[in-house]
């Protein structure tokens, strides 16, 4: 077993991060879920407290002037962070810990904790990407368009992480997550060859 470690995942929006995080600690409930704060409004799937904070813009720079932010970032005009006490209070407790974040994000992690192992996920392709996206039923058009450009920066960054997994089938990438997680992850490594083979086509 790996010592407690901080498994930082990112993603472009619409790349099934979300759900393959949740599917991942479904199967392995001693994991730690870092819960995010966000300005952001809350959709009607989600609760308080166990998807993120919801917080309005005053706290939010409350709490990073206090140094509570491990991470901070702007993403489509909203706020989001993660709370530097919570992450150290699992790993201090003997837990690995999932931190749900950003390319941005996981920059300023690796800055404060660089033993931390960060994962990309990316979609099998373009097209996909914009059907999950329309697939939420949660943005206007317009909104998609602009989180579909945004992808293209977002995906240029890949080669910064750890690890690189491409969420075509929801089990086959959680159990390509849960290899990472145990230490055995070297097919998904971002140096690996065949990765990056694949990597280009999703890019063109």
């Amino acid at each position: 077993m790996m010592n407690p470690t901080l498994f930082v995942i990112a993603a472009p929006s619409g790349a099934g991060k979300t759900t393959l995080v949740k599917a991942l600690v479904d199967r392995n409930p001693a994991l730690k879920f870092s819960i995010s704060y966000t300005t952001r409004s809350q959709r009607s799937t989600e609760k308080d407290g166990r998807d993120y904070f919801f917080v309005d813009n005053t706290e939010f720079e409350h709490l990073r002037r206090d140094g509570e932010m491990l991470e901070s970032a702007v993403v489509f005009d909203n706020h989001y962070g993660t709370s530097r006490s919570q992450v150290e209070q699992h790993l201090s407790e003997g837990n690995h810990v999932i931190l749900e974040i950003d390319w941005q994000g996981a920059q300023q992690v690796r800055e404060s904790m660089p033993d931390c192992v960060t994962v990309f996920i990316l979609p099998p392709s373009r097209p996909e990407l914009e059907r999950r996206l329309r697939g939420r039923k949660t943005d206007t058009d317009e909104a998609i368009a602009r989180r579909l450009r945004d992808a293209r920066g977002d995906m240029s960054h890949w080669h910064e992480f750890d690890h690189v997994i491409i969420n075509d089938e929801l089990d086959r990438a959680t159990t390509d997550l849960e290899y990472v997680i145990t230490g055995n992850g070297a097919d998904s490594r971002a140096d690996n060859p065949e990765i990056a083979a694949e990597i280009k086509n999703i890019l063109v």
